[in-house]
């Protein structure tokens, strides 16, 4: 198998100077900080984003590629509704391939439970004006000719879509340097320079850059990085594993899903296929710390969620990683450039299995890759979209829950929107950073 290529920081791409000043800085090259940083530059702003390793060089590359309405939060699916149709502006400005299409996801349900579940959530999306419909038997196996699965029916939404996460990301980055943005990799913000109890710039380990505004949109490293201000955020991260398999003939074109199998179709001629639900967990200090807030999800994932001890350093919630430091010295940021865990291999070849249990006549996929990321998640599984009222000028962007590949074109328009002060067009209150000292944490589980 392949190495995964976004590891490789010697061929850097974007190397842009940094200035010692700026109207915002963003810490963070995944989808979220590039769509921030186009939607800011767009509007005039100089606008500089730092990335400590490479752009999409984590979760934002390796994702399953789902441009998906279908299933999220009724808090989030205005924002996603609108993220599709930028999808489809950005597919043509960008001036490259980056494998977007109209392909529609479809869920399948192996119980009267699951149907049942598609059902009330219906009209969320028809209240969102997304197109989601349920299927029944009949229905859902005409879209899966060959499947021999004994699935009750499913949940089909025509107009989600799917890109290739590796060339759209990038792509898109791009596209935010021709318009106006800076971007820089290999530097790592370090700390934030407060003056007059407020965001006067950063300290970056290549110095200081002025700036009125920061937006944190780290990923899996926000909480660290807030911790390390005085901010505490309950973020946590689970392990997603996923793999690339040889060319295969294409049947469904879309993503489709059901609790031991998700799988789409690649540009390349094979298959993006991952096990539907499962994740591991490491046991790391934060996940003690936060346990309280996260005890719905416990209830609710221990079946699909492999618990283990986490490594002693390397990752954002290791044992060994320091929770404060100067900004004169060495942060965890530069010792990990880029956050590349090992994928579980047992979960992928379970997955494998269940494909070849469901198309006999395909046999068994072959892996040409396979890889691993971790997803950010918060409490309630939807992002925090906001300022932080104790840290004036700071404004985080982050935990979006594994959703943040399809719905990052839509977050960064919000972000710049909140950032120039401009009317957002949604209701941000499920996003507040404060929702979690005021207890209005949503439950998770109106999501799937």
């Amino acid at each position: 198998m392949s190495v995964f290529p976004f590891t490789d920081l010697s061929n850097l791409e974007h190397q842009d100077a940094l200035p010692e000043a700026c109207d915002t800085l963003i810490i963070g090259g995944g989808i979220a900080g590039v769509m921030s940083a186009y939607f800011l530059a767009k509007q005039g702003q100089h606008v500089v984003l730092c990335e400590k390793g490479r752009i999409a060089g984590e979760q934002s590359s390796r994702n399953w590629g789902w441009i998906r309405q279908q299933g999220r939060h009724p808090a989030e699916l205005p924002i996603m509704a609108e993220a599709n149709r930028l999808w489809h502006q950005l597919a043509d400005e960008v001036g490259e391939d980056i494998g977007f299409k109209t392909t529609g996801i479809l869920y399948m349900a192996s119980d009267q439970a699951e149907l049942e579940t598609y059902e009330r959530w219906l009209p969320f999306a028809r209240q969102a004006g997304v197109d989601s419909r349920v299927l029944s038997a009949h229905k859902l196996a005409e879209h899966l000719p060959g499947a021999r699965a004994s699935w009750l029916g499913g949940l089909y939404t025509p107009s989600d879509a799917r890109a290739e996460p590796w060339l759209a990301v990038p792509a898109l980055a791009r596209l935010a340097k021709r318009t106006g943005a800076l971007l820089r990799e290999h530097c790592a913000v370090r700390a934030l320079d407060m003056s007059g109890g407020k965001v006067a710039g950063v300290w970056t380990e290549l110095g200081r850059v002025r700036c009125n505004q920061v937006v944190l949109a780290g990923g899996a490293w926000s909480s660290l990085f807030a911790r390390s201000q005085g901010v505490v955020l309950p973020q946590l991260s689970v392990l997603a594993s996923a793999m690339a398999t040889n060319p295969m003939p294409a049947g469904f074109p879309g993503g489709a899903a059901d609790p031991s199998l998700a799988f789409r179709p690649r540009a390349d001629g094979g298959y993006t296929i991952a096990h539907g639900f499962s994740h591991d967990f490491y046991l790391g200090p934060d996940a003690f710390r936060h346990f309280a807030a996260f005890r719905e999800q416990v209830k609710s994932g221990l079946k699909t969620t492999r618990l283990r001890l986490a490594a002693p350093s390397g990752f954002p919630d290791a044992w060994r990683t320091p929770r404060r430091w100067p900004a004169d010295e060495q942060t965890p940021f530069e010792r990990m450039r880029v956050l590349n865990p090992q994928p579980n291999m047992a979960t992928l070849n379970a997955a494998l299995d269940r494909f070849a249990e469901v198309w006999p006549q395909l046999g068994r996929p072959t892996i040409r890759q396979a890889w691993a990321g971790m997803i950010d998640t918060l409490p309630d599984e939807i992002p925090v979209i906001d300022r932080v009222s104790d840290l004036p000028g700071l404004i985080i962007a982050t935990g979006l829950s594994g959703h943040g590949f399809g719905i990052g074109p839509a977050i960064g328009r919000v972000v710049a929107d909140l950032v120039m002060e401009r009317a957002i067009g949604h209701d941000l209150t499920p996003f507040s950073f404060e929702r979690f000292k005021r207890g209005q944490v949503l439950k998770p589980g109106l999501a799937f």
